[in-house]
C-alpha cells in the first residue's frame, strides 16, 4: 500500500499547539496561507485541479539563499544539438552531438574533431548520440561509455556501447555493446537516456517507454526495458542481487520500472539515485530512485496528455507505486541533472541543478533535512537557450551545453571566484 506523507509549512507548524496541524498539513503549496509566493505563481498549472499527495510535492518557495552572481565563460560554439557534458581529468571535456558526433572541448575552448569509431546511429527525432559518461577506472581502463538511438530490424531503440579512447584522443577503440534495450520499435520519441555509475560500482541506465500509446503499458511490464531504470555490472553483465533476476519472463537488468522519460541520473552524498523525467503536460517528476519500485507511468502520473485529456484514469496515485519527491506543473521539460558537491559556494550545498529545456534555465532545487523539496531557483535564464546537460568538473565550475541546433558549452562559475 502507498502511504502519503503530510509535511507542513513552519506557519503551519507553530499553528499546531491551537489543533489546526491537520488543516494546516493538506494545504496545496501554493495555497494563499503557504508562507511564499512560488516561481510559477502567475503561470496556472496544466491541470490545476489535481492536488499533491502532500504539501510542497510542486510549486516550491524560492530559495531561503540565493546563488551569488554567476560568471559564463562560452568555450565553443556551433556544436548541433549537444546532448551531454563529460569532464576528463586535466579540465578538458567530451560533448556528444546528437546527429552522432563526440568532440573534445579543451579547457580553454578549442574544438576538436569528431572522434573516429562510433558505431552506426539512427539520429532520427528524439533519438542520436545521447550520454556520454567515463569509466570510474578511467585512468587505468580509458574506457567511455555512451548512449545511442541503434538502427535494428524493426525500428531502433536505445543501447549503450563502451570502448577505449585512444591515447591521441582520436578514435575509440574495440568498441562493444554493454546493453541493448528491447523491444525494438518503430519510433523517434522517449529513447532516454542517461549513464549512472553508483557508489557499488554498478553501470546505472535510463530508459524512455517511447511515447506512442501502443508502447506506454510496457513501462509496466517487466518482459521489455521500455519505461525502466536498468543496472548492469561495467561489462554488461547482470548483477545477481538486481530484484527480478530469476523471475520468470523479466528482464534481469530492470532496476525500477513506470518510468516515462527519464532524462537525468545522479547520485546524492549518501548514495542514492535520483532520476528527472520529462511528463506530458504538467508531469515532469523527480523522483528518489529505490531497487525495484514502481513509479507509475502511465496508471498513475500528474499532468493530462498533450491534446489536454486524461492520462488514463486520470489516477495521480495507485497503490503499489511511488510519489514523485516533487513535480512540475508547468512543466519546465527537465534534462540533465547535477548534485552539488563541494564547500566553494555554500549557498549550493545540498543543492540539485536540472536542465530545462521549455524553460531556457538552469534550475536549482534546495531540500530539508528530511529530503523534500523546499525552494526553488531559476539561474542563466537570461541567456534565453535550452539547457540540455549539466556537470560538476573537477575545479568546482558547472559546465553546461544548450540544446540548439548551434549550441554552446559553457562554463558557469560564481564571480566572487
Amino acid at each position: 500500500m502507498k502511504s502519503f506523507l503530510m509535511l507542513t509549512s513552519p506557519a503551519c507548524r507553530a499553528s499546531s499547539a491551537l489543533g489546526l496541524l491537520l488543516a494546516c498539513s493538506t494545504l496545496p503549496a501554493w495555497s494563499a496561507t503557504a508562507p511564499c509566493q512560488p516561481l510559477q505563481q502567475g503561470r496556472e498549472g496544466n491541470v490545476p485541479d489535481q492536488r499533491p499527495a502532500f504539501a510542497g510535492q510542486t510549486r516550491a518557495c524560492p530559495v531561503q539563499q540565493k546563488s551569488p552572481q554567476l560568471n559564463v565563460t562560452v568555450l565553443a560554439k556551433g556544436l548541433v544539438h549537444p546532448w551531454a557534458v563529460e569532464p576528463l581529468p586535466g579540465g578538458d571535456l567530451l560533448v556528444t552531438e546528437r546527429p552522432g558526433r563526440m568532440r573534445i572541448v579543451t579547457a580553454d575552448g578549442k574544438t576538436g574533431e569528431p572522434i573516429e569509431g562510433l558505431p552506426k546511429i539512427d539520429a532520427v527525432g528524439q533519438g542520436g548520440l545521447l550520454d556520454v559518461a567515463l569509466s570510474p577506472s578511467y585512468a587505468s581502463d580509458r574506457f567511455v561509455y555512451w548512449s545511442y538511438t541503434e538502427p535494428r530490424a524493426g525500428g531502433n531503440a536505445t543501447t549503450v556501447a563502451r570502448g577505449k579512447l585512444s591515447a591521441d584522443r582520436r578514435h575509440i577503440e574495440a568498441p562493444q555493446v554493454v546493453v541493448r534495450a528491447l523491444p525494438a520499435y518503430d519510433g523517434n520519441k522517449h529513447f532516454g537516456s542517461r549513464l549512472a555509475f553508483g557508489p557499488d560500482g554498478m553501470l546505472y541506465v535510463t530508459l524512455g517507454e517511447r511515447s506512442d500509446l501502443v508502447m506506454r503499458p510496457q513501462a509496466q511490464q517487466l518482459q521489455s526495458h521500455m519505461g525502466k531504470v536498468l543496472r548492469v555490472a561495467p561489462d554488461g553483465s547482470v548483477p545477481p542481487d538486481n530484484p527480478f533476476v530469476g523471475q520468470k519472463g523479466a528482464q534481469p537488468e530492470i532496476w525500477s520500472l513506470g518510468h516515462r522519460n527519464v532524462q537525468a541520473a545522479d547520485f546524492d552524498s549518501k548514495g542514492q539515485l535520483w532520476v528527472v523525467e520529462m511528463g506530458a503536460q504538467g508531469g515532469d517528476e523527480l523522483n528518489r530512485v529505490e531497487r525495484g519500485k514502481n513509479y507509475g507511468w502511465p496508471v498513475a502520473a500528474y499532468g493530462e496528455e498533450y491534446s489536454g485529456r486524461p492520462i488514463g484514469d486520470g489516477n495521480t496515485a495507485v497503490d503499489g507505486t511511488e510519489q514523485p519527491v516533487y513535480y512540475w506543473d508547468p512543466v519546465i521539460a527537465p534534462s540533465g541533472a547535477q548534485w552539488w558537491r563541494g564547500d566553494s559556494v555554500p549557498q549550493w550545498r545540498g543543492s540539485l541543478f536540472v536542465g530545462a529545456l521549455k524553460d531556457r534555465a538552469l534550475v536549482r532545487l534546495t531540500f530539508d533535512a528530511d529530503g523534500h523539496v523546499d525552494g526553488e531557483e531559476r539561474l542563466l535564464s537570461d541567456r534565453g537557450q535550452r539547457v540540455r546537460d549539466v556537470r560538476q568538473g573537477a575545479d568546482g565550475s558547472l559546465y553546461v551545453v544548450t540544446d540548439e541546433r548551434s549550441g554552446e558549452l559553457w562554463r558557469v562559475t560564481p564571480a566572487t571566484r
